[in-house]
């Protein structure tokens, strides 16, 4: 025993030296890839994967995170010689209220704004992007998806299979409703939370886009649409790709030849604090029991709470 202990622990000094030496050769830089020569540029942002919390989205983690948006937007915004932004948005959507947040962020950013959807800026990814002052897309992106899901799962059947036993010990008559079959009562609850959830998504899409909220409403079915469709119906104003964005940019800041700028990856500080966090879930994994890691992964499986996403 002592000696698997070892050899687990060897493992994790291994994994923390070469990730902290990968980490050393970014520190190199001083954070910032070569300038595209002063003057007033255009940044491009990019947003890839799905919408959530996360840690931070440093280059060690996934997906798109309010926090993660918040400060790249900052530095946009506190660097002069910026002058305006473009979003790269290649998203399937997410967490709600991490889509919601994001969103706002987006809506008061000071400097012009203009998104640029990738393969697909869908659901949430639409979200984020719909307070922009301009969106631009591919004739084949997909976007719109505007609605709301919930997946309940019932582990019962499970845990029968597996040979687990619960007790529940309860205050409140609906708080274990996700650990079980729903009741019809709790179905009717979810119903009523996906269906406020989702007429937040219409408003705050008809005042992002200025559009007839009934108009958003009728287009507001869960239903993807391709670029091209999507500007007939009003949900982007142009099609073409990020060079197209930096132009519309730059002419809305007033810039006559725009220079593209990309933010590169997070200083090396960031870059220690998000190697941090990923050590200790990975030291916490491998001193955790099979038995246990495995119980862990049903809690958070099957009685997660209430979890609605737009996507």
């Amino acid at each position: 025993m002592d000696a698997m202990k070892g050899q687990k622990w060897l493992v994790v000094v291994i994994i923390v030296v070469a990730l902290l030496s990968a980490v050393l050769l970014v520190a190199k830089s001083d954070g910032f890839s070569p300038s595209a020569g002063g003057g007033e540029r255009v940044v491009v942002i990019y947003l890839q994967g799905s919408i959530g919390e996360g840690s931070g989205g440093y280059s060690f983690a996934q997906g798109i995170t309010p926090r993660y948006v918040e400060q790249q937007l900052k530095r946009a915004s506190e660097d002069s010689t910026i002058k305006a932004v473009v979003l790269r948005v290649n998203s399937p959507g997410g967490s709600v209220a991490a889509s919601q947040q994001i969103a706002g962020y987006v809506k008061e950013f000071s400097k012009p704004l203009v998104i640029s959807m990738g393969d697909m800026a869908a659901s949430g990814g639409y979200y984020i992007s719909s307070p922009a002052r301009g969106i631009v897309a591919q004739p084949g992106t997909l976007t719109g998806s505007i609605g709301v899901i919930s997946t309940v799962m019932d582990p019962e059947g499970l845990y029968e299979k597996l040979g687990i036993k619960t007790e529940v010990i309860k205050s409140g008559r609906h708080k274990d409703m996700l650990s079980r079959q729903l009741t019809p009562e709790e179905r009717e609850l979810m119903q009523t939370l996906s269906d406020e959830i989702y007429e937040q998504f219409i408003s705050d899409v008809s005042a992002g886009r200025n559009l007839d909220k009934e108009k958003v409403r009728d287009l507001a079915t869960g239903q993807v649409y391709t670029g091209s469709q999507a500007l007939e119906l009003g949900l982007v104003d142009r099609l073409g790709g990020i060079e197209e964005a930096v132009e519309w940019a730059g002419e809305m800041a007033g810039i006559e030849s725009p220079k593209k700028y990309e933010f590169p990856a997070p200083s090396f500080w960031e870059q220690i604090s998000g190697l941090g966090l990923k050590v200790a879930a990975l030291v916490d994994k491998l001193a955790t029991p099979p038995e246990i890691q495995i119980l862990n992964y049903l809690q958070q499986s099957f009685n997660p709470g209430p979890k609605l996403v737009v996507e």
